[in-house]
């Protein structure tokens, strides 16, 4: 048994040396050389992209990495496996290698002259990449669209479920409510629709004021959280964690006993003004400002609430108007998001807003970890990448996604990335600085 561990150890140790040694030619690139390389990867996509899928035996480009080829016809999982390195890894890590010094001269001069247009500069280049990727087909961009809208309601119950430290199950109730407002002021006021009748506005205005929508649509959620927060912060203990579960199931059925907005039968015709630059937009904006709201004072008074809120309240801090601020903060996002929901799918019912979307919520906030803007965002993006990638396994998909998080609770309780401070400048450093 102690060879066989020795063994095991040395194999290990082996395995932790080639890795260090294949990664060290790229250890000093910056985040802007990454970015840099992976724009040239989907350049090379979207102009050689379909003659190499045709020299490799694919009918068409892989949509997704080519893990839908590989789970449908495993057969080409070699041809898969090879258009990946041929368009996306050899390219980004070539050029991320070969642009090392200029990256970190450029990126060091950004940082130096204004962190702001570095940032900008950044998420420019994000923007452009994911752009370009969804633009090959609808599907794509669909997935993208989604998956950023997972990103703000995975953050917004983070808020509430980790650095506040309650549990909450009503987004999907504050998503229900965003989204159906959003829904009537647009149709209401832009559409020619057979339910409103006709355009109370120009429809040329709709994709201006569109933004109004999706706030309208977050503030009707605050005030549905009211309706929460007054009576379950009078109290301690789990009455939240009930009381939120109530508020999902009385929106949903009131929604559903609500014939001007479809009823059960669901509301359709929204415009189709939740693009990508609109979403992605919305979805920086969330990010942006949910970090600077957990790492205020406000955010540190919610983390002494979460530890102690006895102590915390013997400290001065007004603990039940903390909690009320960020519970209804969390449900604005969440009302945003649902907005921005109605609008990507162009039609809501009130099944869209139950149990399973409860779940998938929670399933993503706990997956990424809490306490951290990072694991919000990594969480989501990998359940809905997971989630999608196993689409062709049906039903074996509900089994594997479980055995996934349920290893991932035994492993890594805490989630992947727990209580992790989002440091933008941090991210696009230039490697050759040592950092502050």
């Amino acid at each position: 048994m102690t060879a066989i561990t020795s063994k095991l150890s040395t194999g290990k140790n082996d395995l932790g040396l080639l890795f260090k040694k294949l990664w060290a030619p790229f250890s000093m690139a910056p985040m802007l050389g990454w970015l840099v390389g992976a724009l040239v990867a989907v350049l090379l996509e979207y102009t050689i992209g379909p003659y190499v899928a045709w020299t490799l035996g694919l009918a068409k480009i892989p949509v997704l990495f080519g893990v839908l080829i590989m789970l449908e016809t495993p057969i080409l999982f070699p041809s898969a496996v090879l258009y990946v390195l041929i368009i996306y890894i050899v390219p980004i890590a070539f050029v991320a290698w070969i642009t090392t010094p200029l990256a970190n001269n450029l990126a060091g001069r950004l940082l130096d002259l204004r962190p702001w247009l570095a940032v900008l500069v950044h998420l420019g280049l994000f923007y452009a990449i994911l752009q370009l990727w969804a633009e090959i087909n609808d599907y794509r961009l669909l997935i993208v669209r989604l998956t950023l809208i997972s990103i703000m309601l995975t953050l917004s119950l983070n808020v509430v479920n980790g650095y506040m430290g309650e549990f909450s199950c009503s987004h999907p109730g504050f998503m229900a409510l965003g989204a159906y407002a959003a829904s009537v002021f647009t149709l209401t006021l832009f559409v020619d629709d057979r339910t409103f009748g006709p355009p109370l506005l120009p429809p040329q205005l709709g994709p201006l004021l569109f933004p109004l929508g999706l706030i309208l649509g977050g503030g009707v959620a605050a005030l549905g959280a009211v309706i929460i927060a007054v009576p379950s912060f009078r109290t301690r203990g789990d009455y939240l964690a009930i009381i939120s579960l109530a508020f999902m199931f009385i929106v949903k059925s009131l929604i559903e006993n609500l014939e001007f907005v479809g009823g059960p039968r669901g509301l359709g015709s929204q415009p189709d003004w939740a693009n990508l630059p609109t979403v992605f937009a919305w979805t920086a904006i969330c990010i942006w400002i949910t970090n600077n709201f957990v790492r205020s004072t406000l955010g540190k008074a919610l983390n002494a609430v979460r530890d102690d809120e006895i102590a915390a309240d013997a400290m001065t801090v007004n603990t039940r108007q903390t909690k009320m601020v960020a519970f209804l903060f969390a449900a604005f996002w969440a009302g945003v998001a649902g907005g921005l929901f109605a609008h990507v799918l162009r039609y809501v019912n009130p099944g869209s807003f139950g149990l399973q979307k409860l779940a998938e919520i929670l399933a993503m906030l706990y997956f990424g970890g809490l306490n951290s803007v990072v694991g919000s965002i990594v969480g989501a993006v990998s359940f809905n990448l997971v989630s999608e990638a196993l689409r062709p396994l049906e039903i074996m998909k509900w089994i594997i996604i479980p055995v996934i998080f349920i290893l991932v609770m035994i492993f890594r309780p805490s989630g992947l990335i727990a209580f992790t401070e989002f440091k933008v400048l941090d991210w696009i450093r230039p490697k050759n600085r040592i950092t502050e």
